[in-house]
């Protein structure tokens, strides 16, 4: 969950980045790290096995400016999407404040997506989270491959709780930003809430 440290006046938040293999998981986060002046990031750190290209995480703190006298820093992180790493992915989902769920658009995959998807539900469910009060932002990447699945099919498969969704081609950067304000923005919604002592 968020830290906040009234001594220093800095907000924390996790934000863990989660889906099958191949998704467009790293790109995100390796696109919003470039597009950080330097001063405003660490180096990314990836952990990588021959089966993987991400084993445990990138690790990306983001100073976001101040936020109600405070300052944010975020956390990015990602979770390798092979099914083997379920007990790695569980142990990255600890202590997030907000998911953003990257599918892979293309109709070979959706097995993959819905697979990974009810993964994720049961994966906050044994960090002790209801499903119901985590921000959670959805992602349709690989909109410019053929063959993909569309919209209205990816909803009624994957978003029957309406969560906010963008479409994106994080190869080329489209759709990454937006998506990572809006579950910004919804985990900070929480954060103000918590201060203020409105948090249910």
């Amino acid at each position: 969950m968020s830290l906040i440290k009234y001594s220093s006046k800095e907000i924390t938040c996790k934000i863990v980045y989660y889906g099958p293999g191949r998704s467009g998981k790293t790109t995100n986060l390796q696109y919003i790290h470039s597009r950080l002046p330097v001063e405003k990031k660490t180096e990314m750190v990836s952990l990588a096995t021959a089966k993987d290209r991400t084993l445990f995480f990138d690790f990306l703190p983001i100073d976001l400016g101040h936020f109600g006298g405070f300052r944010t820093r975020f956390q990015l992180y990602t979770v390798p999407g092979q099914v083997y790493y379920d007990s790695t992915r569980t142990l990255v989902l600890q202590g997030a404040d907000g998911v953003v769920f990257v599918a892979d658009s293309q109709k070979v995959r959706i097995e993959d997506n819905l697979e990974s998807f009810e993964n994720l539900k049961e994966n906050l469910v044994k960090n002790g989270y209801k499903i119901d009060e985590i921000p959670i932002v959805i992602q349709y990447n690989k909109r410019d491959l053929r063959d993909i699945i569309d919209i209205n099919t990816f909803q009624t498969l994957i978003n029957r709780d309406h969560y906010a969704h963008f479409e994106s081609i994080a190869i080329q950067g489209k759709g990454v930003i937006s998506t990572f304000k809006e579950v910004g923005i919804k985990v900070l919604e929480i954060v103000r809430m918590k201060m203020e002592g409105g948090h249910r």
